[in-house]
């Protein structure tokens, strides 16, 4: 399936019958609480998966998926999905490691919201967000994101991440050329006391 930027994929408390994965672009997982206030869960680029629940026996989506590029996805109904996880063993491997790793950095971003301050949970979100430490990954923003997203993921306000995006890019851990470029010189951001 293919979707434009800003497209909805799936909208909170949708049916869920099916496992996405991200062939290529990106997408935005958000969640809106009863009296309106949106929260961004994630930010997912190629080789992500996404709509997971279904196989754990969630029937409605707990959240919206939203396109924030152009995006290709592969649609898996939930049946299909099962059946390959149980007779190819090197997919069910790969994707139960994918699961793992993702379980681990929603602990970390827990972590990150209770303990750190918001110049390092910007650092950080902006390193998750170059895909930084990937093999064969490229150190640079998958897609344009706003400051106000930016604020939106990482707990401030949008006054709070400008002074600091300015302040790392006159450290030179960020520049603007043709996109937004994290240098993984703002690692040393995340790992300062």
């Amino acid at each position: 399936m293919e979707y434009r930027k800003s497209q909805k994929i799936y909208s909170q408390g949708e049916s869920a019958k099916n496992i996405l994965y991200i062939q290529n672009g990106g997408i935005k997982l958000s969640i809106v609480n009863d009296v309106g206030k949106e929260a961004i869960i994630a930010i997912l680029g190629p080789d992500d998966f996404f709509g997971e629940g279904c196989l754990a026996g969630q029937n409605f989506r707990i959240g919206t998926a939203t396109a924030v590029t152009p995006t290709t996805l592969l649609v898996i109904e939930k049946n299909e999905m099962i059946r390959v996880l149980h007779e190819e063993h090197a997919f069910s491997d790969r994707f139960v490691s994918y699961m793992v790793t993702r379980n681990i950095r929603i602990e970390e971003d827990l972590v990150d919201q209770l303990f750190n301050s918001s110049e390092k949970r910007l650092a950080r979100t902006l390193l998750l967000l170059a895909r930084y430490g990937k093999q064969n990954q490229p150190q640079k923003m998958i897609a344009k994101i706003s400051q106000e997203t930016l604020a939106e993921m990482v707990g401030a306000t949008r006054s709070r991440v400008n002074f600091f995006m300015n302040k790392f890019k006159k450290l030179g851990f960020i520049r603007y050329n043709g996109g937004l470029h994290v240098d993984s010189s703002l690692l040393s951001v995340v790992l300062h006391e």
